[in-house]
């Protein structure tokens, strides 16, 4: 394999660092002309990237005369390339027929694949544990239809108008409400609504970070937010997600890792989503948020608080958020509808300090100049009616025994060298394939068999594993769910004595040498 090193934490990007290392590999004498390279998708896996990361480098390698491909033989260095180029020259303009290489022209990743792989319909027929949505059979959608038609009889004009960048009155005061319900101290000056938390991620991330500023993610992470940092040349650093209890530990972000980490830099911000954290489902213990809050105080670093799941627990007691707990005023608390109630309306907030509200309502004038108003007014009547609280109500005892269901499952069929997280509420439950196995691979033998998954790699900011994949398990039936698992578990059965033969096979080998 070529000796190529990428570096996930630096603000250059990935498919620059590989087109520069082999360019200069070719530049060194060590890829002489006539070499054969790997396939894009062949070194994607070698080096834990995805596929798109090695074919912008190869294109652009390409489109300097550095290498070559082949249809059905492969990519090859030219012999005539030139290693001493240093930027490739301007696109070329092709004929009428093909028109711009556009590939050529992209400025940065910002065309990842892992969302749209995570955001994709399923087969009407799959069993897809893949999307954490909410159950669209327990959409109310007649009581939303009744305060649609009230805001359009009532307000129609002002709802089909343009409105305010930071909300549309009425939600504000609705959404003070429930905030104020769970001990949540804001004024109007504090909050602001949004598209969501994607949006609610891109506007701080334009806000507060600069190219080179170091951004502390979670590691496995929601893929949205470390594809929104990367876009924005910002450092991300990795603190690992503890998923299983260990002497002296706590579950969650490992708080003696994110000291260090604090130490050991100048962080801009930091990141967490601490209420069954997406992939693993895992929740911080009280003492962590504590310690957590403790440390971004001492260093003077914001936390960014993603609250989208935090009230489908599935037990009556609640440790409380963080930004509950703040004293400082340093927490940036982001939440959404999507989750909870209907993903589909787009509508979301922030909760923070008033100068910070202010900036962010600046930069999403730059953006969107303001939220769906119709969505925000019916929204605002779903809140004011009571049918949000009965809603949300209904969905934890939903989705609580989907969770049962989906751990019963897994005890029940699952070979006993597979390990899961215990999640007490959300969407997501995570798990780890016996060691040596890899979540993709055993995805393609899934599809087959009518059933989908999220492989672990799509989480990791770095340092992947690759027998690690998440089960969303909201949008399913209990039988939905145990059919799944069976499939799966047969599976991976199958697949662990595939294993144990070739190890036989080998043993015997090495007996008959000897």
């Amino acid at each position: 394999m070529l000796p190529v090193h990428l570096q996930p934490e630096s603000h250059v990007p990935l498919y620059v660092q590989l087109r520069d290392q082999l360019r200069a590999l070719v530049h060194a004498g060590d890829l002489r002309p006539g070499d054969r390279i790997p396939a894009s998708r062949e070194l994607a896996i070698a080096l834990g990237v995805h596929r798109t990361t090695v074919a912008n480098a190869y294109a652009e390698l390409e489109s300097e005369g550095l290498i070559q491909g082949h249809v059905g033989r492969g990519t090859f260095i030219r012999a005539n390339g030139d290693g001493l180029k240093i930027t490739p020259p301007a696109p070329p303009v092709l004929d009428g027929a093909h028109g711009i290489r556009w590939e050529l022209l992209f400025a940065d990743e910002r065309g990842e694949e892992v969302l749209s792989r995570l955001t994709a319909a399923a087969p009407d027929d799959a069993l897809s544990f893949v999307m954490a949505r909410p159950a669209e059979e327990h959409f109310p959608i007649e009581e939303l239809q009744t305060c649609i038609n009230a805001v359009l009889r009532r307000e129609a004009v002002d709802v089909l108008n343009l409105g305010p960048s930071d909300g549309y009155g009425p939600l504000k005061e609705a959404l003070l409400e429930l905030l104020h319900k769970e001990n949540i101290a804001a004024k109007d000056e504090n909050l602001m609504v949004t598209d969501g938390c994607q949006q609610s991620l891109d506007l701080i991330c334009k806000a507060f970070v600069r190219p080179g500023d170091s951004v502390i993610l979670e590691n496995p992470a929601y893929p949205g937010a470390f594809a929104i940092f990367n876009a924005s040349r910002a450092r991300c650093l990795a603190v690992p997600v503890r998923t299983k209890a260990e002497p002296g530990t706590s579950l969650g972000m490992d708080m003696d890792v994110l000291e260090a980490t604090l130490a050991a830099n100048r962080v801009k911000l930091i990141v967490v989503t601490p209420d069954f954290h997406n992939p693993t489902g895992m929740s911080l213990p009280l003492e962590s948020r504590r310690r957590l809050l403790d440390l971004a105080a001492r260093h003077s670093v914001p936390i960014v608080e993603d609250h989208i799941y935090g009230r489908l627990y599935g037990r009556p007691e609640r440790v409380p958020s963080l930004k509950q707990m703040d004293r400082s005023n340093l927490v940036i608390h982001i939440d959404s509808f999507a989750k909870s109630a209907f993903p589909g309306l787009r509508v979301g907030w922030i909760v923070a300090p008033a100068a910070a509200i202010e900036r962010l309502r600046v930069v999403k004038q730059n953006t969107d100049i303001h939220t769906d108003q119709l969505a925000q007014a019916s929204l605002a009547e779903f809140l004011r009616r009571g049918l949000f609280t009965r809603h949300v109500a209904k969905m934890r005892k939903v989705y609580s025994s989907r969770l049962d269901a989906l751990d019963e499952a897994l005890r029940k069929h699952m070979p006993a060298e597979t390990r899961w997280t215990k999640p007490e509420g959300g969407m997501c439950l995570w798990l780890e394939l016996p060691a040596g196995f890899d979540a993709s691979e055993l995805l393609i033998h899934a599809k087959e068999r009518g059933v989908l998954f999220a492989p672990g790699r799509y989480f990791y900011v770095q340092s992947p594993l690759p027998n690690t994949l998440r089960l969303s398990f909201a949008a399913m039936s209990e039988k939905e769910i145990s059919r799944g698992i069976i499939i799966l578990a047969d599976l991976l059965r199958v697949e662990m004595k595939k294993r144990e033969r070739g190890v036989r096979r080998a043993e015997r080998s090495r007996v008959a040498l000897v």
